[in-house]
């Protein structure tokens, strides 16, 4: 969809009746959906844990796939890729700054919603991850870390692909998004999943669906405050979905000193599992 049809485009309505279609269990509206967009994107089918389309009851069944066992091994890495995609962005924070594309930026700040906790990234590491219409559609978690706090932050729903993100001012930070904080082993990390036109909804392994509800207000959840409410993940454990596709941003403070996978640049092909950086703390 080009911007000017973007822009004019009733997004909320187009997400909300997306959500209602791909979550319709009629098999004669369901298995059409499932194979037009198999064909549409050429998705690789063979990795999955059910590789027939008939399998699938309904289209976020079969958007939120499993794969099967071993097929994603995890790198000995500090850090591991949390998704199947391909490298938007990544580097430095620069002066809270994040790049966009090339000549855009938006802040940390912008981002997280919050500008005070933001400044402990403002210099630090960030990556931008995309995932496409035929990718897989699990986010895993990039090591082992403890939930610390969760905000659903309201917003647009402009698509996030590349012709988008050349074309429009902070993106990321104005369409809706859910800010996961992290401690790790390597310091606190933030992770961000970002909504886009006709994702449905997004959910987390502890929380469930997050995303409908739009209440147009930031909401907030703190974690670990008590036993019963500890939330700990280890690497390479699902920690959330998208139902549809959309972008992650992982956020990490100067002093993780990451030192990011060389093969690793704008446009890489990535896969969940594979070494996204090592950290060596200061």
């Amino acid at each position: 969809m080009s911007l000017f049809l973007q822009k004019i485009a009733p997004r909320q309505t187009l997400t909300q009746c997306a959500g209602v279609l791909a979550a319709s269990r009629q098999a004669w509206i369901a298995q059409p959906f499932i194979r037009w967009f198999i064909n549409r994107y050429g998705v690789d089918m063979s990795q999955a844990l059910h590789p027939d389309p008939a399998d699938y009851a309904c289209f976020n069944d079969f958007f939120t796939r499993a794969l099967q066992p071993g097929v994603r091994p995890l790198a000995h890495a500090d850090w591991i890729s949390p998704v199947d995609g391909a490298v938007s962005q990544l580097g430095r924070i620069q002066q809270g700054q994040i790049v966009q594309a090339k000549g855009r930026s938006y802040t940390a700040a912008q981002l997280l919603a919050d500008e005070q906790r933001a400044s402990a990234y403002a210099d630090g590491f960030f990556a931008t991850l995309y995932l496409s219409p035929r990718d897989y559609h699990r986010i895993h978690m990039p090591c082992d870390a403890q939930l610390v706090r969760m905000s659903h932050v309201p917003g647009d729903l402009y698509s996030v692909n590349q012709a988008t993100a050349a074309g429009i001012d902070r993106l990321f930070a104005r369409n809706e998004r859910l800010v996961c904080w992290f401690e790790g082993p390597h310091g606190p990390f933030v992770m961000v999943l970002v909504g886009a036109t006709i994702v449905g909804s997004i959910a987390t392994s502890w929380h469930g669906v997050v995303t409908p509800p739009r209440t147009g207000a930031i909401r907030h959840w703190v974690y670990g405050q008590t036993g019963s409410d500890r939330v700990s993940l280890h690497k390479g454990e699902e920690m959330g979905r998208f139902l549809l596709g959309s972008t992650v941003i992982m956020l990490m403070p100067p002093e993780a000193g990451v030192h990011w996978n060389t093969q690793w640049q704008p446009g890489s092909a990535i896969q969940m599992g594979q070494e996204m950086a090592r950290s060596i703390l200061a």
